[in-house]
């Protein structure tokens, strides 16, 4: 990059009213190019800012102490104000301040102008220099710019990959929760008919209780007579039962014979009838044939 070097203009007494002011003046202009010899570049550019005069020499200067002080804007604002010094002079500044702003156009334009006005080694090494520095930086700008597409795409892999996750472990997390429900159901429908049946168990139990209760009240509420009867009827029932099936309903005249029968066993004190005395009882009252032979 072209070495800037700070050219101070020459006094002229007719641009100052006075010879005291253009005095005063020279003496600043002495400070200012001191300052600036020592690398005191703020103080330099506030000295020569401090004069009264206005010419494009003074603001030539002024920029290259900005420059050197790297306060770039205010050196661009006072080389665009010196016009009028050497043009391709100006111009190749006004290129190197931008190129160090990182302004890579603006810098290869000033350089390309001031090219065309002079033909000149540094700011040709310069130009080519900002070209390949804004190459340079186009090819950073391309691999970022791939690299964050290729970023942006593994990021896009991944979301869809955990959406794909996501979805079998809702499929799943669902299959779960119907299997638990499934359950849950079957679980419920055992309960309620597990009481369902305890409940009829219980009306049948207290069915059973009720009718127990109301034989036992119907029991208590029977008197002594009805109950003697009840009794009776129940042994008369007994002992039609324990009569042989065959056995038919005895006539009158069988009953007293079985009256006259027991009169006479108890009589005798036995309790079997002999043969002969049944057969004479039996046949006390019955017709004989013509053939029959008396005892």
């Amino acid at each position: 990059m072209k070495k800037i070097i700070l050219t101070l203009f020459t006094i002229h007494y007719s641009l100052f009213t006075s010879a005291t002011a253009g005095l005063t003046d020279f003496k600043t202009i002495e400070k200012a190019n001191q300052a600036y010899e020592a690398k005191v570049y703020g103080k330099s550019a506030a000295l020569l800012n401090s004069l009264d005069a206005k010419s494009p020499q003074k603001s030539y200067d002024t920029g290259n102490a900005y420059y050197k002080a790297k306060r770039y804007d205010e050196a661009i604002k006072a080389y665009e104000s010196a016009k009028g010094v050497d043009e391709a002079t100006r111009l190749h500044n006004l290129g190197n301040t931008y190129f160090q702003k990182k302004e890579l156009d603006k810098a290869i334009e000033n350089y390309e102008e001031a090219l065309k006005l002079k033909e000149d080694e540094e700011t040709r090494f310069n130009l080519e220099l900002a070209k390949k520095e804004k190459k340079k930086k186009e090819e950073e700008k391309k691999k970022q710019e791939q690299k964050d597409k290729d970023k942006n795409k593994k990021d896009d892999k991944k979301k869809d990959d955990k959406k794909k996750d996501d979805k079998k472990q809702d499929k799943k997390d669902q299959k779960n929760k119907d299997n638990k429900d499934k359950k849950n159901d079957q679980d419920k429908k055992k309960q309620e008919q597990k009481k369902k049946d305890q409940k009829q168990k219980d009306k049948k139990d207290k069915d059973g209780k009720k009718k127990e209760k109301k034989k036992e009240d119907g029991k208590k509420d029977k008197s002594p007579s009805d109950k003697e009867k009840e009794k009776n009827k129940d042994k008369k029932a007994d002992e039609k039962s324990q009569k042989p099936q065959g056995e038919k309903k005895m006539s009158k005249e069988e009953k007293l014979k079985e009256k006259e029968l027991k009169r006479l066993l108890k009589k005798m004190g036995q309790k079997k009838m002999p043969v002969m005395m049944y057969q004479m009882g039996e046949n006390k009252k019955t017709k004989r044939s013509e053939d029959a032979k008396p005892w």
